[in-house]
């Protein structure tokens, strides 16, 4: 074994038993081949262990002090010794309960107890005032429910399931393990019962013995005004029923919201787009339009200008949670220019643009006409 041992734990020649023991122990947790795939860690976790091995011992370290190697030669070159191997099962199960042997214990426990029923995922989708109003929809789910014939139990009328001989009723098993560390126990869910516990003998003929049964059934939800695409509504125990007397799972509703061809939506405002005529432009107008709420009339102030915006107040989207609250209907107004007029209306055109000419002094006739009809 090459270099030192008190160099290997990087510990004083006077170090005391404590800080030996916890130099091997973080080195321990560093090294070991559970947690340390590198090159080399393997041999230096051997190292370690062996360091601690004879430092640990008053006696071995007597020797070990007064004719290094060779006056330790003999310990533990077949195996570390009781009193170690106690010593570092004790270490390690102190930082690795978290592996497999306590996960396995912690599976155990839960599966001897109560157990909740999973959570279900329903996908629904909206119209778009649906999802802007809300209001009732009804769905159909398939869940699991607890099998009324067998009470849950999975065992046929008038039998009960009888306690695991395997495992004596807990769920697990537990095997003991010599090795060159010394003993360890390995805890596992119990093959025989899969961690329940209890076996079946006489199985319900309802529900084959799993002590639920799909169901189909019909529920009525409420869908909140405001919603949006990817809300999602938790309906409370709605989900598959639980095990061995276990609260039921719960019901999750994610919406999508399908697109309207006239509004468009922004948050909480609502988007769309009226087209009037250059004159309304020009001399203003009231007309109705389409919202949410049902037509409504909009003014369109005189001198309109193309993309100009106008607002709604209040007509847009109620807040989720504050459905007092509510966005704006944005409006943007688009001109609609014809391509080709009357001769009527050429003229009543020409004569207001010789006036519009003559009052500006630019542009002329030509002028006044191109800028009217380039858009």
């Amino acid at each position: 074994m090459a270099g030192d041992y008190y160099e290997i734990l990087g510990v004083s020649r006077d170090a005391d038993k404590e800080e030996i023991k916890r130099a091997y122990r973080r080195l321990a947790r560093k090294y070991h081949p559970d947690v340390n795939n590198e090159a080399g860690a393997e041999e230096r976790f051997k190292e370690i262990n062996r360091a601690y091995e004879v430092l640990s011992e008053p006696e071995t370290r007597e020797r070990y002090n007064r004719f290094g190697e060779a006056g330790v030669s003999g310990a533990g070159a077949g195996g570390f010794s009781q009193d170690f191997g106690d010593s570092f099962a004790d270490i390690f199960e102190s930082f690795f309960s978290g592996f497999a042997g306590g996960a396995a214990t912690q599976q155990g426990r839960r599966r001897t107890g109560p157990v909740r029923g999973d959570d279900l995922r329903l996908d629904l989708k909206l119209e778009f005032q649906e999802a802007v109003f809300g209001g009732d929809k009804e769905l159909r789910i398939k869940h699991l429910e607890t099998c009324e014939t067998c009470s849950g139990t999975g065992a046929k009328p008038g039998t009960r399931p009888q306690t695991c001989q395997t495992c004596s009723g807990t769920g697990q098993v537990r095997r003991a393990t010599r090795t060159p560390f010394g003993s360890f126990t390995q805890v596992s869910v119990c093959p025989t019962c899969n961690g329940s516990g209890q076996v079946i003998e006489d199985k319900c003929e309802v529900c084959a013995g799993r002590g639920q049964k799909e169901v189909t059934k019909k529920l009525k939800i409420t869908v909140p005004p405001g919603v949006d695409n990817g809300t999602r509504l938790r309906v409370s125990n709605e989900g598959d029923a639980g095990k061995m007397g276990g609260p039921p799972g719960d019901l999750y509703v994610f919406l999508s919201v399908d697109e309207d061809p006239v509004f468009k939506r922004e948050g909480i405002n609502i988007h769309s787009e009226v087209k009037i005529s250059y004159l309304q432009a020009i001399l203003g107008c009231r007309l109705e339009v389409d919202t949410v709420d049902g037509p409504t009339e909009l003014l369109i102030p005189t001198g309109t200008q193309p993309n100009t915006v106008l607002t709604l107040e209040k007509k847009g989207v109620p807040r989720l949670g504050n459905p007092v609250s509510r966005g704006d209907h944005l409006i943007t107004v688009a001109i609609d220019i014809p391509t080709r007029v009357t001769t009527e209306e050429r003229d009543l055109l020409l004569q207001l643009a010789k006036l519009k000419g003559d009052r500006t002094g630019k542009g002329g006739i030509e002028g006044f006409l191109g800028n009217l009809f380039q858009k």
